[in-house]
């Protein structure tokens, strides 16, 4: 059977476990996760040896010392995918919740009741662990998934992936229920994305390079975000202390993530007061500082900013930096250069605040707060599959709910139509 058949053959064998999915009770799923748990932990020997394979692989292909880290499996790590599945389990199933119900004048009750998306198709890189965060959150919103990892980690994937099934069916859930394209080839997903009959959802996680490519040849609905331009506008009205803590946590503390801070944006009658200390802070934790011509007049270690740099991804120690008038004109930059990630404001003025939360448009706007804490688990969520910068169906952090949509329920009592 050649790599199209066998596709279509996989998204048809998982369109037919969606169903199943779709009516198990939660605590059938909530059992399943903490098998699926046990037997990772149990299998840890196993996932290692294969990981090693991997491990030799990239190194043979010249892969950086950051990629291969991620790539990377030890007892500890898969002790903490395992931890991962355990916390899904007791996350609350948002299956079958009623949103909302309301009585129509002919006395119809009118609601909304969350239900499974159905089958989701996961495209992911060098990252063995989202085979089972992905599969698990997936699976507890009752859907059925298809994973296609990348090709550097696919000895690992194939060993998590036949662990965790081999836990499923002891439950009496089908394997289809969670499938992983066993090739390397990119027909394999070329192929996967031509699926639209039994594929629901397309979530792609990783570079700009491989979102973009997905989009392009998806005939499937895709969730995505193709990077985070993060930004931090520091009002004259700032707690400067504050702002300082703010801004290094959200450009240091993880640089390389796409909630990592990318642009400060300064009120002009902050400048003086707060570039110098802000300038000279980040440049002791050795980040590159790149200024518009306001900025470097207080900063002149900064390198002259362009206007490519606003537009910028760093995802390492370097920022960019710009004076604005006032509000509105903060507002404006992060209305043309943004990328509807996550922007914070720091203020003590209320009616700023509330103007910035109310007219800037991203997936996360926050106050006096770190760009860090756009993360699913940060916000409550208690796990995320990914982060939606677009706003159909879901925007920002997606975890559990966002993995279900609803249909209407009614309740008559013998009403026809007039």
């Amino acid at each position: 059977m050649n790599i199209a058949a066998q596709v279509a053959q996989i998204a048809t064998n998982a369109r037919q476990a969606s169903f199943v999915m779709s009516r198990l009770s939660t605590t059938v799923k909530n059992d399943m996760l903490l098998t699926m748990a046990s037997a990772l932990d149990a299998g840890a020997g196993q996932i290692i040896a294969e990981n090693a394979r991997d491990l030799e692989a990239g190194a043979q292909k010249g892969l950086s010392s950051a990629m291969l880290d991620r790539l990377m499996l030890d007892e500890k790590r898969i002790g903490g995918i395992s931890a991962a599945l355990r916390e899904v389990a007791a996350l609350p199933d948002p299956v079958g919740e009623v949103t909302k119900m309301w009585k129509r004048p002919n006395e119809l009750m009118v609601g909304k009741m969350r239900i499974p998306l159905g089958v989701i198709g996961i495209i992911y890189e060098a990252r063995p662990n989202v085979t089972a965060d992905a599969a698990a959150l997936c699976l507890k919103a009752g859907n059925a998934v298809i994973l296609r990892g990348g090709s550097e980690a696919i000895h690992s994937n194939r060993a998590i992936a036949a662990i965790l099934q081999e836990a499923m069916t002891a439950h009496g859930v089908p394997a289809a229920a969670l499938a992983l394209i066993p090739f390397t080839e990119r027909e394999g997903v070329l192929e996967m994305l031509k699926q639209e009959e039994q594929i629901d959802l397309i979530i792609p996680r990783g570079g700009e390079s491989l979102i973009r490519f997905v989009v392009e040849n998806s005939r499937i609905p895709v969730i995505k975000h193709y990077k985070g331009v993060c930004h931090v506008f520091v009002d004259d009205m700032a707690d400067f202390d504050m702002a300082e803590r703010i801004i290094v946590n959200a450009k240091t503390q993880r640089p390389g993530v796409c909630n990592a801070l990318e642009t400060i944006l300064i009120h002009k009658d902050a400048a003086a007061g707060f570039i110098p200390r802000i300038a000279a802070t980040l440049t002791a934790l050795q980040v590159e500082l790149r200024g518009d011509e306001r900025f470097r007049q207080y900063a002149p270690q900064a390198i002259p900013a362009g206007e490519e740099d606003w537009q910028a991804e760093y995802l390492e120690l370097i920022l960019a930096c710009r004076v604005v008038d006032d509000l509105d004109a903060a507002i404006a930059h992060i209305n043309r250069y943004g990328s509807l990630h996550t922007e914070s404001i720091i203020t003590r003025d209320y009616s700023r605040a509330q103007r910035f939360i109310r007219e800037v448009n991203s997936s996360c706007v926050m106050v006096n707060a770190s760009t860090r804490f756009a993360d699913g688990n940060q916000l409550g969520l208690g796990a995320e599959i990914g982060i939606s910068t677009t706003k159909l169906h879901s925007f920002g952090p997606m975890g559990l709910e966002d993995l279900t949509t609803t249909k209407f329920i009614v309740y008559g009592d013998g009403q026809v139509r007039e």
